[in-house]
């Protein structure tokens, strides 16, 4: 069968194009069976989706299917993209983030009309199997993950898979990537090189802790590891077989079991891949963590380390976040981190359920104390199927209106608490206060921003990124005449 996966493009980034990962394990699970594959990414492409189905058509070797990805702020683009597809005669199939919190949203009307198949979990071979199913001519049954609709019964699985032995995957086909269109590896900040080829890797999948604020859907809480020698292998393939020059570790706690983390870096110098400068994508728990991982992190060729920090409040931390690690282990990571000479980041967090003027500004405190050569202040954002937004459904009003208003972001209010105490509009005005001490107030900040090359050449996105971020624009606001309102049902 004739497969594309596609990826609708996530307009909430500034800078980075970062690819799909998981279209690239679904590609090289049915590349594997036996299927020919192309990967769409709409945050690099030119054209839409539909050129590639017409263009295949009109050579006459036609795709059969689309399977489409969609976070929660994408959801809408991911139907459009299938309704393009339904229209072309095409199998359509949604997974994703989304898809495995709410199932069954696509199988109402108008969505049921263009939306086939959905999957709830790790699919890889739940989609397998029903690619296999439906080439052969067979009515799929329930296979674990599935929800479609049959006449006018909706058939589902109760099941989440979760796929127990990683290694047991194929690569990522990583070959199927446009990877010189995309950018560099960090969303969220500055790049080690914006020209670089970039890839990224997965050694482990799930997070066993907790966090309020944190959607894992399609990993879940039980967290699997790749063998060393595997990831290894994959590494090496990155940089001498597809000529690598950076490379991001996206997994949501790479370095939970501190000797595998620790032998990995060993590996990476034995193998001679230290060469190609790597990063950890996303906030490395600091609670697992010596200084001992950070020297061997250093010697295996790693620039820069990210920490998940969120609250400068230990009773924050510790009763509404429930991040599992206390300030002093905080300090502690930042400053071996920094001995061995890595650089830092640090990821915080303003407006969660709870923050006061005193939290948000012992956060701010916390930020200069630490002082990451990268500091990003996110906004809470409260994501169907986490314990915050269960919170703020019981206790206080979402403002949203579709499920793009969920884009994380997009630096603007997004919710209240009717507990006389949450102030949305003093969540923004500490939020950018943040960003102003940390960047604008102190010159040797100012000097490093002016020395990056890119925010000379695009002038235009340099100056809305200084207007949003410091200055502020209306719809940042919360609402004040309008009863914000939650799009989904708890």
């Amino acid at each position: 069968m004739r497969i594309i996966l596609a990826s609708p493009e996530a307009k909430v980034w500034s800078e980075r194009k970062h690819i799909p990962l998981g279209l690239g394990y679904l590609a090289a699970v049915l590349r594997e069976g036996g299927h020919e594959v192309i990967i769409y990414d709409a945050a690099i492409e030119d054209v839409g989706v539909e050129y590639y189905i017409d263009q295949a058509a009109a050579r006459g070797k036609p795709y059969h299917l689309i399977g489409i990805t969609a976070t929660t702020p994408l959801i809408s683009d991911a139907w459009e993209m299938a309704q393009l597809g339904k229209q072309r005669g095409l199998i359509t199939v949604l997974g994703g983030p989304h898809l495995t919190i709410m199932p069954f949203e696509s199988f109402q009307s108008p969505h049921d009309q263009y939306v086939d198949y959905a999957f709830k979990g790790e699919a890889e071979y739940s989609f397998l199997e029903l690619v296999n199913t439906l080439e052969a001519g067979r009515q799929p049954e329930v296979i674990p993950g599935i929800h479609f609709k049959r006449r006018d019964e909706l058939l589902s699985s109760v099941e989440s898979p979760m796929i127990p032995d990683l290694d047991a995957l194929p690569f990522p086909a990583h070959d199927l990537f446009k990877i010189d269109r995309y950018t560099n590896l960090q969303p969220l900040t500055d790049g080690l090189d914006p020209h670089a080829r970039s890839f990224t890797i997965l050694t482990s999948r799930g997070c066993p802790y907790k966090c309020t604020f944190c959607s894992k859907p399609v990993t879940g809480d039980t967290w699997r590891a790749r063998s060393v020698e595997s990831v290894v292998q994959e590494w090496k393939w990155l940089v001498k077989g597809l000529g690598a020059t950076e490379i991001g570790v996206t997994d949501d706690i790479w370095n939970l079991k501190l000797p595998r983390a620790k032998e990995l870096c060993r590996r990476l110098v034995e193998e001679g891949l230290h060469t190609v400068p790597w990063v950890t994508v996303h906030g490395m728990k600091v609670n697992h963590t010596d200084l001992e991982l950070f020297q061997l992190m250093k010697a295996a060729g790693c620039k820069r380390v990210g920490f998940g920090v969120e609250n400068g409040d230990e009773a924050m931390l510790r009763n509404v976040i429930r991040k599992g690690q206390t300030l002093e282990q905080v300090r502690e990571g930042f400053a071996n981190a920094k001995a061995a000479g890595l650089q830092t980041m640090g990821f915080f967090i303003f407006g969660m359920p709870g923050d006061t003027e005193e939290t948000m500004e012992k956060t701010i405190q916390l930020a200069l104390e630490l002082d990451p050569q990268l500091a990003n202040f996110m906004l809470a954002a409260p994501f169907p199927g986490t314990v915050m937004y269960d919170q703020i459904v019981e206790g206080g009003q979402v403002f949203a209106d579709n499920w793009t208003d969920f884009a994380i972001h997009e630096q603007r209010a997004r919710f209240t608490m009717h507990d006389g105490k949450y102030d949305p509009e003093l969540v923004i005005k500490k939020w950018r206060e943040a960003y102003r001490r940390f960047y604008l107030y102190r010159p040797e900040r100012v000097l490093e921003k002016m020395m990056f090359k890119e925010n000379w050449t695009n002038i235009p996105r340099t100056l809305a990124q200084v207007k949003r971020f410091f200055i502020g624009s209306k719809d940042q606001q919360a609402p004040a005449n309008k009863a914000g309102k939650a799009t989904v049902a708890a």
